[in-house]
């Protein structure tokens, strides 16, 4: 996605997201400009500021509490209405809100969303002040026109706390979609395929059950489909999807207000009439969600990104049974690019990696994860990327064994260059192959 593009989108969402807070907050629109500003410039100089090693990480584990926060809200407002005595769910109509929650809210929406911006509109490395100006205007001027624009939104959408939460978490998703280092969505896939898998594993472990001796080979078909990319995905979007439910499901059964009191029936018939349109109406607020929400998925699945992957060299082994790559030559092992091989030998192949990480160690590992198909990785800025689940591996992290990391391999860093066992190389392929063989379309 362009630099132009995902400022138009990410300005819309902070758009959407002062809209949603002044149609929650009715006559507290001076209120939240202001403090939707500040929080705004709040959130792009604290990053700006931040000297840590890893700022997505800080970025993604807010916008995860966020989303944890909704799912918290939705179970709440679902309880609300189906639990003995159900009651309505609150709104702007129901219960004013006091000045300082509308401006808590707007200040800590503006927090996260000036952060996202300053991580996705700032050049790495080079001078940040213009750009954050640049931004802080676009922001105060598009964050004024929502509040003042949302006037001219229909009355009939009103909206519920619940909702409000939904729609701005939401919002805030999918800004932190339109890249990849900060997406939520391809990582929450990856934990549920990760889980389907290590529990699957585990409770063979566990029962002692050899595959071998109770199962067929088609048997095994069947149940490899549990390590699947797409149970994984669809896994992921009944997670990502399902607060949205929730609340929506909350609203529908939304109990009638008690109309036994009123002694004519055409009275009676036409508050609950009015009530039950009111309850559709708000109904629209979560449908939209979910098409925000449903944008955020197709940015993670389809990022438009570029990746470094070159394709692997064939090399072979000496005498001794060592692999031997130089460190300098017409490969720079050490200019922090990744570099693909590719050993053959008797009708076994293994692809292996070397890097350079940015804390200047060199590393080997296979061009495949211990839970994943092995489709190899990409390389793009700041991290490599598992091709078959779509997970970021930080660079620092690469050599380190567990999760979607690359098998890291042994290996010795002589003066010739990097010798690793080629036996060892095989091995480790032909193990990481077979433990990921029942995954659909088995490895490679």
């Amino acid at each position: 996605m362009m630099a132009a593009q995902k400022l138009i989108a990410l300005l819309l969402a902070w758009s959407g997201i002062a809209a949603a807070l002044a149609r929650y907050f009715p006559g507290r629109r001076k209120v939240l400009l202001l403090s939707c500003v500040c929080g705004f410039a709040g959130g792009m100089f604290l990053l700006a500021l931040c000297k840590v090693d890893s700022p997505a990480s800080i970025i993604r584990f807010s916008a995860g509490a966020a989303f944890l926060s909704v799912w918290m809200t939705a179970l709440t407002a679902l309880y609300r209405v189906t639990g003995r005595g159900g009651k309505s769910l609150p709104s702007e109509d129901i219960h004013p809100t006091p000045v300082f929650m509308a401006s808590g809210a707007a200040v800590m929406s503006g927090l996260l969303a000036g952060a996202i911006s300053v991580y996705l509109m700032v050049p790495k490395g080079g001078a940040a002040l213009p750009y954050i100006l640049t931004l802080g205007l676009a922001s105060a001027l598009f964050a004024g026109s929502a509040i003042a624009l949302e006037r001219f939104i229909p009355k009939i959408i009103t909206l519920t706390t619940t909702a409000t939460l939904t729609l701005v978490v939401s919002l805030l998703l999918f800004a932190t979609s339109l890249t990849l280092q900060l997406d939520l969505f391809a990582p929450l896939s990856m934990k549920v395929m990760k889980f389907i898998h290590d529990f699957v594993h585990q409770f063979f472990e566990s029962m002692l059950v050899p595959d071998h001796l109770f199962f067929r080979h088609d048997v095994w078909v069947y149940i490899g489909y549990l390590f699947s990319r797409g149970v994984g995905f669809w896994g992921g979007l009944l997670l990502w999807f399902a607060p949205v439910i929730l609340v929506g499901v909350a609203i529908r059964l939304e109990p009638l207000p008690p109309v036994s009191h009123i002694r004519q029936g055409a009275e009676r018939r036409k508050q609950l009439a009015n009530f039950i349109r009111v309850r559709r109406n708000r109904l629209i607020v979560p449908g939209f969600t979910m098409l925000i929400l449903a944008a955020a998925v197709y940015n993670s699945s389809y990022p438009n990104v570029e990746y470094w992957d070159p394709p692997p060299v064939v090399v072979t082994m000496n005498p001794s049974g060592m692999i031997v790559i130089p460190k300098k030559g017409e490969i720079d092992l050490e200019d922090g690019k990744l570099h693909k091989y590719l050993f053959r030998q008797k009708g076994r192949e293994a692809r292996f990696m070397i890097l350079m990480t940015p804390n200047g160690k060199l590393t080997v590992t296979l061009d495949a994860c211990a839970i994943c198909k092995p489709d190899g990785y990409g390389q793009t800025e700041g991290a490599v990327i598992c091709y078959y689940c779509k997970t970021l591996i930080p660079l620092e992290t690469v050599g380190r064994p567990g999760g979607c990391n690359p098998v890291p391999l042994p290996f010795e860093v002589k003066e010739e260059g990097i010798s690793i066992d080629a036996l060892t190389i095989l091995n480790r392929w032909g193990e990481t192959v077979t433990s990921t063989s029942r995954i659909e379309g088995g490895g490679k």
